[in-house]
């Protein structure tokens, strides 16, 4: 279960923990905090461990001359950066007691992380619904749009958790990719595959690698079905194809992996196939990956549900 945090939200963003290690070069936990952020002023973290900032699991504070091994977890709030307003809004698609669902826009990130803080969709709902307990079920990337539901209250969340849990959520997607230069429209395949197209590998993710992992020798963990849509003429005149997605899986970049190991890498995306050098959003390409819909029963309910999202792709073909 996760650790609930021990201070509240604070401003719509909720406090970070960090994890002190029980041994090594640092007299105090204060010491291993000054030497892991050695980019902050180490005199203004000293303060704030004074100032009772840093607290412990029960949400104590914890002194600045606290020995190494005497808390194995540690509570603070993050400064805030100064960030620019994200031009790109969330709809709000439903509300009630127990659930929110948003059509999330290209470029929002689901939750605060790295430079994002205030300007990802939690903070965001957090604050214009003036609930601190709003947490989400599931995530999208940053890059991608689509539906993203929200658990409004801690007393029910975990059923909504528990349909993800078990697989009991029905996700479809779609993707623009460009068109296949031995394209046959009169017996379209993909990687000589005819359609629909199920696939399967092994992905994995580690914690500090931008890109996910394929491990041919391992025993597929990421499956999704591929439907054709249609093909043609993209709006900035690219010859495309447009696929639906059915991931019977939620693995790390799941669907970008997939379909760029068939050969129909999606328009927009700078990580798969090729790692690409960095750049600013490109709000005229965005990622072409749209979370088009999200079919449930409502386990509070027994009632079905089903959400639909508002948007479509730029360059899906007319």
């Amino acid at each position: 279960m996760p650790m609930p945090p021990p201070l509240p939200v604070r401003n719509g963003v909720g406090p970070t923990r960090l994890r002190v290690p029980d041994a090594g070069p640092w007299a105090t936990i204060a010491d291993y905090v000054i030497a892991r952020f050695d980019h902050l002023d180490p005199d203004d973290l000293r303060r704030r461990f004074d100032t009772g900032e840093i607290v412990d699991g029960d949400g104590r504070p914890i002194a600045v001359d606290a020995p190494l091994g005497q808390h194995l977890f540690l509570w603070y709030y993050r400064d805030l950066p100064d960030e620019a307003p994200m031009p790109f809004h969330e709809e709000i698609v439903h509300v009630d007691d127990d659930l929110v669902v948003i059509d999330k826009p290209h470029f929002l990130p689901t939750t605060p992380g790295g430079r994002y803080l205030r300007e990802s969709a939690l903070v965001r709902l957090r604050l214009r619904l003036d609930n601190p307990d709003l947490t989400p079920i599931h995530r999208l990337d940053r890059l991608t749009a689509g539906l993203v539901m929200f658990s409004a209250r801690p007393q029910t969340r975990g059923a909504y958790q528990s349909l993800f849990e078990r697989r009991r959520v029905s996700k479809v997607y779609e993707a623009v990719s460009a068109l296949p230069p031995d394209w046959d429209r009169q017996r379209p395949t993909i990687a000589g595959q005819g359609f629909p197209v199920l696939y399967r590998n092994h992905i994995d993710a580690r914690r500090g690698e931008l890109r996910v992992r394929v491990d041919g020798d391992r025993e597929p963990n990421a499956e999704t079905l591929i439907e054709l849509r249609g093909t043609g003429i993209s709006t900035a005149g690219r010859s495309v194809i447009h696929t639906t997605l059915r991931p019977h899986t939620g693995k790390t970049h799941q669907l970008r992996v997939h379909l760029s190991a068939l050969g129909i890498g999606i328009l927009g995306d700078r990580w798969y196939p090729d790692l690409q050098s960095e750049g600013p959003d490109d709000p005229d390409l965005a990622l072409q990956l749209l979370a088009r819909q999200l079919d449930f029963v409502d386990p509070l309910t027994g009632s079905a549900r089903r959400f639909v999202t508002g948007r479509t792709l730029s360059e899906a073909p007319g």
